[in-house]
């Protein structure tokens, strides 16, 4: 997401909402990967949904505030 600042509240609750499902999916496709590329990538792919995750929820946070 390039731009969350063009997002209203609800899409930002609805970004939250997919990225906390699509974790949760990444988290049961990692109990039950074999391989250590297929574990990494997975890994990878939840450490960039965290981080994005943590950016809407800070956007959202300050939005709340005003």
């Amino acid at each position: 997401m390039s731009n969350e600042s063009s997002l209203s509240l609800s899409e930002l609750n609805d970004r939250i909402a997919i990225l906390q499902a699509n974790i949760r999916q990444l988290v049961e496709q990692a109990a039950g990967a074999s391989g250590e590329q297929s574990e990494e990538r997975i890994a990878n792919r939840i450490n960039q949904q965290n981080e994005e995750l943590e950016k809407l929820t800070r956007e959202r946070d300050a939005r709340s505030k005003k």
